[in-house]
């Protein structure tokens, strides 16, 4: 069983639809079902703008909004609180953009006061970009909106890596002012990786029409062959059949219900490792809800746990990333997760404990899990 923070879980559903044969990419079929994908990928990301689908992944994603904004807004204002945020402020440098980066300790998160203040400091800043879900930290931005409002009343482009997040917490694109949004097929999607997927604003539109440094990546490009119910380039035809049917289960269960699923399952994983007696690493207030990175014990080799949870209790979890390498360890609560999920991996975890010699409150634990499943 797989619980990292990406890839997750694919449902059976998904990897059959995989199967379906290939078909013309610029043949009738294949208009129909980029269609009716588009018009689904509007009801996740919450927005009536433009959506596009690129044969990438997560970071190819990102590339492709920063290139497509770097020559019009060219100092763009970065928070750094993880291995991500750094990911994204030098995706932006090797475009050619100038960065102001906002540092934050990791396990924190930025504030919309920080920004304001650094924008009114510095006129010549066009762009707001940032990590709405620092995967390497556990930690999600809990002023999305206010910031996306602060962007929208000043003018600003608001980019926004949603590639861990989308779809397991709350993000109304339109609503929220986000001008250009990036998710990944593999997180809480539930399909396979490949496909990086992304929302565009008629604002950001003023923007990449100016845009000249970027050729697979045009966004121009994909707009223009979207009008006839093609891709510029070939896509990933079995990931698109996996994409197309992994939304129509989203919609099936709702979306509101399939946010709400995310929540509760990170509520009972955050309750049963306190209830363990370990330390989670975020602070609450920021704590992010598809992933949960929790501190190891003194003189527990990550390498050692991680290896014995995956060869005798067949569970996958990630280790921390940068700086946070061997002292944390991270569970992915994205996709086809549900109670029974939730119990395994801490069973799994709090026995794996119990082999490395560590008693914690097994009993406890389960039954945290069990309570706030029993409130909904």
């Amino acid at each position: 069983m797989i619980m990292l923070p990406g890839p997750t879980n694919v449902p059976s559903r998904v990897m059959r639809a995989m199967l379906k044969p290939i078909i013309n990419h610029r043949g009738p079929e294949f208009k129909e079902l980029y269609a009716r994908i588009l018009e689904n990928l509007r009801y996740v990301f919450q927005t009536k703008g433009d959506v596009t689908i690129l044969t990438a992944s997560g970071t190819g994603g990102i590339e492709c909004a920063v290139s497509n904004i770097v020559q019009g807004a060219n100092k763009i204002l970065v928070p750094v609180s993880g291995f991500f945020g750094e990911r994204l402020r030098d995706n932006i440098i090797a475009m050619g953009g100038k960065v102001v980066e906002i540092p934050v300790e990791w396990g924190k998160s930025v504030n919309i006061d920080q920004i304001e203040d650094i924008v009114k400091k510095d006129k010549d800043i066009k762009a707001i970009a940032l990590v709405y879900n620092e995967t390497s930290t556990g930690t999600k931005i809990n002023c999305l909106r206010e910031i996306g409002e602060f962007c929208n009343e000043h003018d600003l482009l608001f980019v926004v890596d949603a590639i861990s997040v989308l779809g397991g917490d709350y993000l109304p694109v339109d609503d929220w002012h986000v001008d250009i949004c990036v998710a990944g097929s593999q997180k809480c999607l539930m399909c396979p990786p490949g496909l990086a997927l992304l929302s565009i604003s008629e604002k950001a539109w003023s923007v990449i029409e100016k845009s000249t440094n970027t050729f697979y990546f045009s966004l121009k490009a994909y707009k223009k062959y979207e009008k006839e119910g093609q891709t510029p380039y070939t896509p990933a035809i079995p990931l698109y059949y996996a994409l197309d049917e992994a939304l129509n289960m989203i919609k099936e269960e709702g979306l509101e219900n399939f946010i709400q699923r995310h929540i509760l399952c990170a509520k009972a994983i955050y309750n049963a490792i306190e209830r363990m007696g370990l330390t989670l690493f975020a602070e609450e207030k920021f704590r992010s809800n598809t992933v949960i990175a929790v501190k190891y014990p003194p003189k527990v080799s990550d390498s050692t746990f991680r290896e014995l949870l995956r060869n005798k209790y067949k569970v996958v979890i990630a280790g921390g990333q940068g700086k946070l390498k061997g002292s944390i360890f991270r569970i992915g609560s994205m996709g086809m997760v549900t109670q029974a999920e939730v119990l395994q991996v801490i069973a799994a975890i709090s026995m794996a404990f119990s082999d490395l010699g560590f008693k914690l409150n097994f009993d406890d634990s389960i039954a945290a899990v069990r309570e706030v499943f029993k409130e909904k």
